[in-house]
């Protein structure tokens, strides 16, 4: 006696064991599978995609800075056979939790070491550079648990010494101080025609010379 089991396209049906003996395993996605009762163990893994949050605190930069980063990842188990044999070997009978866990501690490791390489303006100024370094790095670690990292993007960057406040703050001062400079030499310049417009002779000297 057997059983007829079903999965759809964002599961992997394993069905391991068989009629005389046989220790083979069987990986289906999208389609069904014969089981033998009290001799096949039948499992079912997750393909959905897994969203992660992960967070490195107090992390210092390359200056020394310690900045906390919050990034967003897509990831999910891969459907390619082998890569997918891959991810049942690492994960098969384990909670999404437990598979969760594990993926979000390694890129977790990747984006701590990274932030120690890169300046606080590097890290805050081009975020999806750093977003796309951080994805490039881990991507191999991840695929060799038969994961994929489909995207990785920066939430949020923050310090507890006010760094990037005052980052911003002189980024303000320098526009406002270039603004000002230029509206300065505006005038000056306007009140030089205006005085050269009195004078003709002047005003003729100014235009050869300009």
């Amino acid at each position: 006696m057997g059983n007829i089991n079903t999965v759809g396209p964002n599961e992997a049906l394993v069905i391991s064991g068989g009629c005389g003996g046989s220790t083979g395993r069987k990986t289906i996605v999208g389609g069904w599978g014969w089981s033998w009762c009290l001799v096949s163990d039948v499992q079912r893994i997750s393909l959905e995609v897994m969203t992660l949050n992960p967070v490195c605190e107090s992390v210092e930069t390359s200056e020394g800075v310690p900045v906390t980063v919050t990034g967003v990842a897509q990831v999910k188990i891969m459907k390619e056979p082998e890569l997918l044999k891959t991810a049942c070997e690492q994960f098969l009978g384990k909670s999404v939790a437990h598979v969760e866990s594990v993926i979000l501690q390694t890129l977790e490791g990747h984006l701590r070491s990274i932030l120690g390489t890169l300046t606080v303006e590097a890290i805050y100024q081009d975020r999806d550079q750093f977003a796309q370094l951080v994805r490039e790095v881990a991507s191999p670690d991840v695929g060799k648990m038969g994961i994929e990292v489909l995207s990785f993007t920066i939430k949020d960057i923050n310090d507890r010494v006010e760094y990037l406040s005052s980052l911003g703050r002189a980024q303000t001062a320098n526009v406002k101080r270039d603004a000002d400079i230029g509206v300065a030499e505006a005038n000056k310049d306007a009140g030089i025609r205006v005085s050269l417009l009195k004078s003709p002779n002047q005003f003729w000297l100014y235009a050869l010379s300009n």
